[in-house]
């Protein structure tokens, strides 16, 4: 469905990212973790053609991400950044209409069938009645849901997802994971996403990544993953793992930084 096979990436000659794989299967969710500054964003930023790799390959569902035309990805593949801007007079439906463009040719208006794909992104990311609201007037939970309905009406095969609940308080961070993860098995949509948060990536996740220095250091299931032992090196963390059986994955507890 998706790999990238020993990807490098440089910033004005520096080396960011070094000889970089992993892939993702149809339908399933994979988190990208690792501390501040071991290159997670940026290798999301590749994935999406913001910013070019210098080395290796990214295949998109048999075929080279490079070979493709900006329209072609983005009728594949959609990115959510951190932070997402709209203008102060945008409403909710605007922004969500606007992820039907990658399927119109130039100038081309919306028809019947793309309003259709709209309402239909609105009430799977329960937006509906707030269809006519200006973006500015929702809350961080809610202005998330709409940019997440424009990637919707995209109707991608992957949703890449750069820390998705960064700015968000504790239950709205909730509620969009519930979303991505709803989305997810109700759609079969591959979801990559980069996540700060241990347990939200190991509750949320199929597969995890963790990047360090710039460099692959793990790749497998959260019970394969979440260590002590990884915590400790990667993260220079004592910490505790609490394995739930009604839970299935592993709860994890920080405990004290590494002297």
């Amino acid at each position: 469905m998706f790999t990238v096979d020993s990807i490098s990436i440089k910033y004005e000659q520096k080396s960011i990212i070094n000889n970089f794989s992993f892939s993702a299967k149809q339908g399933e969710i994979v988190s990208i973790i690792g501390p501040n500054g071991s290159g997670k964003s940026t290798i999301l930023k590749a994935l999406s053609r913001l910013i070019p790799y210098h080395t290796g390959s990214v295949v998109l569902e048999g075929t080279d991400l490079k070979s493709m035309s900006a329209k072609q990805v983005a009728r594949k593949m959609c990115m959510l950044s951190q932070k997402n801007q709209a203008p102060s007079d945008m409403t909710v439906i605007d922004l969500v209409s606007y992820g039907r463009y990658p399927h119109k040719k130039w100038f081309e208006r919306l028809d019947n069938e793309d309003m259709e794909i709209v309402h239909w992104a609105l009430e799977k990311t329960h937006l509906t009645t707030y269809k006519d609201r200006p973006i500015v007037s929702l809350s961080g939970g809610e202005s998330q849901r709409a940019w997440i309905a424009m990637a919707l009406a995209q109707r991608p095969k992957v949703l890449l997802l750069d820390e998705p609940t960064t700015y968000l308080d504790i239950s709205h961070q909730h509620e969009v994971l519930e979303l991505v993860r709803e989305l997810n098995q109700d759609m079969g949509m591959t979801v990559v996403m980069v996540l700060h948060d241990l347990n939200q990536a190991s509750c949320y996740s199929d597969s995890i990544v963790v990047v360090q220095g710039g460099e692959k250091a793990m790749h497998g299931t959260p019970n394969q993953v979440m260590t002590t032992d990884m915590i400790r090196k990667v993260y220079r963390m004592d910490s505790e793992i609490q394995y739930i059986p009604t839970e299935k994955k592993p709860r994890i507890h920080l405990l004290s930084t590494v002297k």
